[in-house]
């Protein structure tokens, strides 16, 4: 959802202008503050509620300007708000997706876990896109719904997600087990989905894989394979979630990245 560019009117020709003596003028006193940037939808957005939208042309609009408000609020951080606006649009269009996923995500991050839930499934029905179905995983998940979280894995596998969403759905899988203690199971899936191979430069979804690798093997016992992973994780990105601190809380100082060992090029070797 981005800012609305301003607009400016085109100064009229400089020939048209006419030379006129007038005493100087006080300068003006700075403004204290900026003028902040007006806050728009996106076209195609604003363009699917007044379609849907079943009422007025003033209520029409004000369904507009009300999902502006919520996606200023969310990117604000202010998630209960952007919530609640974002209701007050669902409710009255249900079938647009960006509503939706907006609405959805805003009690994501409210920890709004049913209302999540509601609004990332109907945003999944609506397009088929499966981005969000691991944030609705982990939201029955801290509901406990453990069965419902493996049968919306198998969805995700089944829908063709892209290899950054396949990796979060298994991450949360995972999880799952892992509070069900079912270590083994955890691991194995990490495994397969390459946790356990050490990349000299890992990808986002690596060092996630590799850190919740590791929280499973802490939880198991594994206190050294623990320690191994969370130390590719602090290599990789140092301040990646709390890492370090687990870290140290096994026993282990935090480790430093190698430096990389120059080597002088054969053009350049000194010849006998």
């Amino acid at each position: 959802m981005g800012d609305a560019k301003s607009r400016t009117r085109t100064p009229d020709p400089l020939g048209s202008w006419e030379s006129i003596e007038r005493p100087p003028a006080r300068s003006a006193a700075p403004a204290k503050t900026k003028n902040r940037a007006k806050y728009a939808l996106p076209g195609d957005v604003a363009a699917d509620i007044r379609k849907a939208f079943i009422g007025t042309a003033y209520m029409r609009e004000k369904m507009v300007i009300t999902l502006t408000r919520a996606a200023e609020a969310y990117d604000r951080h202010r998630y209960e708000e952007a919530l609640r606006l974002g209701r007050i649009v669902a409710d009255a269009t249900p079938g647009v997706a960006a509503v939706r996923e907006l609405t959805g995500l805003g009690a994501y991050r409210a920890e709004r876990w049913a209302m999540a839930k509601i609004h990332l499934r109907a945003y999944f029905t609506i397009t088929g896109d499966p981005e969000h179905l691991p944030l609705v995983m982990d939201a029955d998940r801290a509901n406990h719904r453990y069965r419902a979280v493996e049968k919306t894995f198998e969805e995700l596998q089944e829908s063709e997600p892209t290899a950054e969403v396949l990796a979060e759905g298994r991450i949360v899988q995972a999880a799952t087990w892992a509070d069900q203690r079912r270590y083994d199971e955890a691991i194995e899936l990490l495994t397969r989905a390459g946790a356990a191979k050490n990349l000299r430069n890992p990808s986002y979804r690596h060092v996630r894989l590799w850190y919740t690798l590791g929280d499973v093997y802490d939880r198991a016992g594994d206190l050294t394979s623990a320690r191994e992973l969370f130390s590719r994780v602090v290599i990789a990105e140092p301040d990646a979630y709390d890492a370090a601190d687990r870290l140290v809380e096994l026993g282990s100082s935090l480790p430093r990245k190698n430096r990389k060992r120059r080597v002088t090029p054969t053009s350049k070797k000194k010849v006998d």
